[in-house]
């Protein structure tokens, strides 16, 4: 029985949805019971997404959600739907695109969406402020615009759901076959040859790309691949991005020179970021990259383990209620540590709010570490979302065996089988799912958990890691795969939760599950079948090009197996 007039939130699981447990908006759990009575009594749904990390969505909820005035209006006008993306990515992939549809921009979080009866979209933006400012309208002024435009044309809105889903499905072209190299070409342009990654601000690592550019450059070596990889390491190591004590990278930073970082930790991140500084090593094996990834993954090992032994989400960018206040240092607080200013751009003044983000001169040493990492230890730690999520446990694994590789004295390798069979335990001799809910499953999770097997596999040559993983691929293309398309869908054939059911092909905070499910195949010796969906991710290739910056080079790793090539999913042996 949906309980339409309290906030249900409190016996949720997920952390975010638990931040919200005590707002004075009625907030419903997304459910076929919730979009049923929304169409039963013809009201609008306003949908949050969220997560629990993120700096934005505490500042609206603390102005808005928070807000007995804006919470009667919110509960008056709309039934009010709050989501964890990190729990529902499907969902929050239809609504982003939905808003990028709307807008014409690109979208991010808070995201808040207004929905029709059925659950379809019709209108949104991101964060709204409590009050006019920056150009940007009050959020209560929103709630009422929005409501009168929905009883005032709400026959017609509703009418529009085909052209929404006609516009929402991705486009493909016949294209079979296409030169790979000058697609790349293009996203180099758009490259920051001074301070490294796309150019302007905010700056993002963009893994994807980075991971791509490696491996041409380890099929062609072609400095031209090489350079802009060198320069975003070299910026990743140094700069605030990077947490010089604990180890581990922000999210973003706002600025264009890597300096003043979003200061939230994501595992996703974090993972990607080991597994792009293990392959680097391959190609410059200096001890100090080989120390920032050994930091790193130390790091993950400690900080991030849940009470069930796996890792969880992410940290906050606040503590104390303040943004970056665990990670940066007043003047006074480290002047004093014996010669800090070779290690540290130290001025009295600042570089960010008059406190000091460090950003690194030279490495520091055991004695400057220690130092720094005592100050902190005095301070409230950010809030750590504990939620495991699969997909990314599994890519914390192919990390592991990646960092071995480089490392092999860190018996990482093992730790990365021991970690398996904890995920063994949980997911594969029972069933596999996402996060909280056992009915919830992407094929992401299907994905880097068939990868995860191919690394222990092939890095072990236990070849119980290959069996398993054909098995799993087997279940994944009964769950998920189009024959009508050759593609794999986002979520599972028979979820019947959305209007509108999409086919995920471009790289977002992770690798685009379709473009690692093609190197699994590739890996799995399946050519047939790889070349099938090869063929159909080219075809979208043509189009959404930059986007698919994983499928690009899991194409050209098709193409080069077909031709006989000595290859993997790194690169080619160069022909002699």
């Amino acid at each position: 029985m949906i309980k339409i007039n309290e906030n249900v939130l409190s016996n949720d699981l997920s952390p975010y949805l638990k931040q919200h447990k005590d707002n004075p908006v009625n907030w419903q759990i997304w459910s076929r019971e919730t979009l049923e009575f929304s169409k039963k009594n013809k009201k609008p749904i306003l949908l949050s997404i969220g997560y629990a990390s993120c700096h934005w969505c505490h500042v609206m909820a603390h102005e808005s959600f928070e807000d007995t005035e804006t919470a009667n209006l919110m509960n008056q006008l709309f039934v009010n739907i709050k989501v964890d993306r990190e729990e529902r990515p499907d969902l929050d992939f239809i609504f982003q695109s939905s808003f990028q549809l709307f807008n014409q921009t690109g979208g991010g979080w808070p995201l808040t969406m207004f929905l029709d009866e059925n659950g379809v979209p019709f209108m949104g933006g991101t964060y709204f402020p409590k009050e006019t400012k920056h150009g940007l309208p009050s959020f209560k002024e929103v709630l009422k615009k929005v409501s009168d435009s929905y009883k005032e044309q709400r026959k017609n809105i509703i009418k529009q759901k085909d052209l929404i889903i006609k516009n929402l499905d991705l486009k493909k072209n016949s294209v079979l076959s296409q030169d790979l190299e000058p697609i790349l070409e293009v996203t180099l342009n758009h490259l920051d040859e001074i301070k490294g990654g796309y150019k302007g601000s905010p700056k993002f690592p963009t893994f994807n790309l980075y991971e791509t550019l490696v491996y041409f450059y380890n099929k062609s070596k072609d400095k031209k691949y090489l350079k802009p990889i060198q320069l975003i390491i070299k910026q990743l190591c140094s700069k605030g991005i990077y947490d010089h004590v604990e180890g581990g990278i922000a999210r973003y930073t706002v600025d264009d020179n890597w300096v003043i970082p979003h200061f939230e930790k994501m595992l996703y991140d974090n993972t990607q970021f080991i597994l792009l500084l293990s392959k680097y090593c391959k190609i410059d094996p200096d001890n100090y990259f080989k120390n920032k990834l050994s930091q790193t993954v130390e790091f993950l090992k400690k900080n991030f383990l849940n009470k069930e032994g796996f890792l969880g989400s992410a940290y906050d960018a606040d503590s104390d209620g303040e943004e970056g206040k665990y990670y940066v240092y007043n003047y006074d607080e480290i002047k004093d540590i014996e010669n800090i200013e070779k290690y540290f751009e130290i001025k009295p003044e600042g570089n960010w709010e008059k406190k000091i983000i460090l950003i690194e001169k030279k490495e520091p040493n055991e004695y400057i570490i220690k130092r720094l990492l005592r100050i902190r230890s005095k301070r409230k730690k950010p809030f750590f979302d504990d939620k495991t999520q699969l997909d990314l446990n599994c890519l914390w694994i192919s990390a592991l065996v990646t960092a071995s590789e480089v490392l092999p004295e860190k018996d990482y390798l093992n730790l990365a089988e021991d970690f398996f069979s904890k995920i063994e335990k949980k997911y594969i001799k029972d069933k596999i799912f996402h996060s909280y809910s056992k009915n919830i499953v992407f094929i992401e999770d299907y994905a880097f958990l068939i990868n995860a097997l191919n690394d222990l596999s092939d890095n072990t040559l236990n070849f119980r890691y290959k069996d398993l993983s054909k098995k799993i691929l087997k279940e994944a293309f009964d769950k998920f795969y189009l024959h009508d398309k050759n593609i794999f869908q986002k979520s599972p054939k028979n979820n019947n939760d959305v209007f509108f059911k999409p086919v995920d092909i471009g790289d977002n905070t992770i690798p685009n599950g379709n473009a690692v499910m093609l190197i699994n195949l590739i890996r799995l010796g399946m050519i047939d079948e790889a070349k099938k969906l090869a063929d159909s991710l080219n075809g979208y290739l043509n189009i959404y090009k930059n986007h698919m910056m994983t499928s690009l080079r899991a194409i050209d790793y098709f193409n080069n197996i077909k031709k006989g090539k000595n290859c993997n999913e790194q690169g080619c042996k160069i022909d002699v």
